[in-house]
């Protein structure tokens, strides 16, 4: 709670605010352009790495809107090359449109496609990230930046593009990298048992995130979807892969996987996606990302949400999006959403790379994490020293 003393210092200092931005805006500007971060948690200071040609401004995560009325937006105007970046939906809600009033450029941010080695939860830093000055990219109820390269750009007429689209493609596959990467390799055989029977995975999401709050009508939860899945593939193995962090007890479960225990076998270990993947058939998800990796296999996907990779044709779409009627590849969604649309970043070197160079960096890693004994090493089922990865239902 702000203090009454904190909001009467700061209204008095408010014409002051208003003449340094009224001198500031049409002076000749000094020192590097101001760049204003909203809704950043303060871990956040890689963002300081990304962008070092700026001056780098960490807004407090709760500010109020009476102190961005009196303080914060005189600083933005202060300086006319000022830039506000904001971390999903997490800052003010008026700060979008006052930056529109006002010509000030604003993006929104989120972590790329390709990530880390750990979990964002964990504060680990980032080697993606996407900037999108429409909205969120996982927002299905908006226009975003994402949806409207995927519904113009002309990719018959790059060539070059989608060759690198189909290297980098075979690259993301042969070196089995994901989104993030601590989790356990295992022979998924092994785990699993002979396969005699179809294979259906449901792959489970955080389900307070913002993705499906955004992406999807309806409020799913992860036992809805393994419900589904059981009812349209009676005779099948269904699998159910909770989400990392729920696992790793980062995030909090809204519902007991306990309750799907009959209708699927549980992965209790936190597994590979690339693993999951291996022999499946057909995935499940809400508006997971997973559901774009399982494509890229060749593998059939069925979405309740409405994710990014859904309505371009792909995909089993169970909640139709109007604005998206174009037909597209795997191959061209690719390009756009892995490298058209995201920034990429060597935390190590500290410069920007392109997604070849990312996919370096992120391989040298995850094998130092291995060898440093971080993120657990292959074992073929249930190997000594390994929890069981699954209850059968």
């Amino acid at each position: 709670m702000v203090s009454v003393s904190t909001v009467a210092a700061e209204v008095a200092m408010t014409p002051v605010h208003i003449t340094r931005s009224l001198v500031g805006r049409w002076s000749v500007p000094k020192g590097k352009p101001p760049l204003f971060l909203f809704g950043f948690n303060p871990w956040k200071t890689f963002m300081v790495d990304w962008f070092p040609d700026y001056d780098v401004r960490f807004v407090p995560m709760k500010v109020w809107p009476i102190d961005f009325e009196i303080n914060w937006r005189w600083q933005i105007l202060a300086d006319r090359r000022s830039r506000v970046l904001a971390w999903q939906y997490k800052g003010l809600p008026k700060v979008k449109a006052f930056c529109a009033r006002h010509g000030v450029p604003f993006h929104f941010v989120e972590d790329g496609f390709i990530r880390s080695v750990s979990l964002g939860a964990l504060k680990a830093p980032p080697l993606s990230l996407v900037f999108d000055s429409k909205d969120m990219f996982f927002n299905a109820n908006e226009p975003t930046d994402l949806e409207a390269i995927l519904a113009t750009y002309d990719f018959d007429a790059d060539p070059v593009l989608m060759a690198r689209s189909r290297a980098v493609i075979a690259r993301l596959l042969s070196s089995r990298l994901s989104k993030y990467n601590s989790a356990v390799a295992v022979d998924i055989e092994a785990v699993l048992g002979p396969k005699d029977r179809k294979r259906v995975l449901v792959v489970g999401q955080v389900e307070r995130d913002a993705s499906i709050r955004y992406g999807s009508l309806q409020p799913y939860t992860n036992n809805d979807l393994v419900w589904t899945a059981r009812r349209e593939n009676p005779d099948a193995q269904v699998i159910y892969k909770p989400h990392p962090e729920v696992m790793q007890g980062t995030a909090e479960a809204l519902s007991d996987p306990e309750l799907v225990s009959e209708a699927a076998q549980i992965l209790r270990q936190d597994i590979s996606l690339a693993d999951a993947l291996d022999s499946a058939d057909h995935v499940y998800t809400i508006t997971s990302l997973s559901g774009f990796e399982a494509l890229l296999r060749g593998i059939k996907v069925t979405t309740l949400g409405c994710p990014f990779y859904s309505g371009w044709g792909l995909t089993d779409d169970r909640q139709p999006n109007d604005r998206r009627h174009r037909r597209l590849t795997v191959e061209q969604i690719f390009a756009a959403s892995y490298i058209l649309y995201p920034r990429y970043f060597d935390p190590v070197a500290r410069q920007p790379v392109e997604i070849e160079g990312a996919l370096d960096i992120l391989a040298d890693m995850r094998t130092r994490t291995l060898a440093e004994g971080e993120g657990g090493g292959r074992c073929a089922g249930t190997g000594q020293g390994a929890p069981s990865p699954i209850r059968a239902g």
